[in-house]
């Protein structure tokens, strides 16, 4: 398969062989021969086992745990295809780790994104393509072109499919994330609810305050990041005690670290539905209320388009 800027390579590193295996599935294209590895001390070494010259290249990477090793994976692989004379290198990171770190969040903290974007800029990354950022701004940090996609699509089909919409309810867990829950009430025709969390003081726990009547409704959080899984559990909780009648999740991106898997399993959410853009750990495929969803299908439509020099955002009209 050939895109406008040579012939498409697909190389891997190690955050995520499954998807980068589905995703090449789905173009009908070999993941291009590449060894990762590490010394004994741990450094990272990378060799290109095939010729790449004149290719257009994308490298397949989210930055999830362990972030910082598979962040530095990401700029060796492209360093070394850079000067292995590859025309154009594309960084698929399906997961942008660090993408909570957008602002100054106090006195003298970093923003810790803008950083992580100019190293990938400098290695030599043309173009940049993700999936669901934490912060839509993010596109900005970066000087070269980003595509930021959305799982969207692949959760309003599984909804359609399992729920019966007319008594679904699209909720927010936090203030920040209505405009993502209202986009995706609005594709599935649904109202829409907000949490409101507050801490009054240092020290106590945080108070729950639904906006919107959730009476009688299933209703359905949505958000990009479910990491610990409190801020979840809890809002499950508040949903329950103002009448709802189940309670289900569907988030991008499962980091889900710690004992978050455990704390999902025992809590009154009716099931989590995450992505594959985080390879899921043991206890997550284990959980019997967490299920996942693939996007390798819509990055691999989105690569063949990039590829092609076609139109990415048509994917989501």
């Amino acid at each position: 398969m050939s895109g406008k800027n040579g012939s498409i390579k697909l190389v891997a590193g190690n955050s995520n062989p499954a998807l980068a295996q589905a995703i090449a599935g789905g173009l009908n294209l070999p993941l291009t021969k590449a060894v990762v590895r590490r010394f004994a001390d741990m450094e990272i070494f990378v060799e290109i086992q095939e010729n790449v010259r004149g290719s257009d290249a994308f490298i397949i990477q989210s930055t999830s745990f362990p972030a910082n090793d598979h962040l530095m994976e990401l700029l060796i692989i492209t360093d070394a295809l850079r000067r292995s004379s590859a025309r154009r290198i594309t960084a698929v990171i399906p997961y942008f780790g660090y993408a909570r770190q957008d602002r100054k969040s106090g006195s003298r903290t970093p923003i810790s994104a803008k950083l992580v974007a100019n190293l990938i800029t400098q290695a030599g990354v043309d173009r940049v393509m993700t999936l669901d950022l934490h912060a839509g701004q993010i596109q900005g940090f970066f000087d070269i072109p980003t595509d930021n996609l959305y799982a969207s699509p692949v959760m309003v089909r599984d909804i359609r499919e399992r729920f019966d919409l007319a008594k679904v309810m699209v909720v927010s867990p936090d203030v920040g994330g209505v405009v993502r829950a209202r986009g995706l009430a609005k594709r599935i025709n649904t109202p829409l609810a907000i949490i409101d969390k507050r801490r009054e003081r240092a020290g106590e726990s945080e108070v729950m305050n639904v906006i919107g009547d959730v009476a009688g409704f299933t209703c359905i959080l949505v958000d990009d990041i479910v990491d610990s899984g409190g801020t979840l559990v809890n809002a499950a909780d508040a949903l329950l005690a103002n009448g709802a009648k189940d309670v289900y999740a569907y988030i991008t991106h499962g980091v889900l670290s710690g004992g978050a898997a455990a704390r999902i399993t025992s809590s009154k959410l009716k099931e989590l539905v995450i992505t594959d853009s985080i390879e899921p750990t043991e206890a997550v495929v284990k959980a019997p209320n967490i299920r996942t969803l693939s996007i390798a299908t819509l990055i691999a439509e989105a690569i063949g388009r990039t590829a092609a020099e076609e139109s990415v955002s048509s994917l989501f009209d």
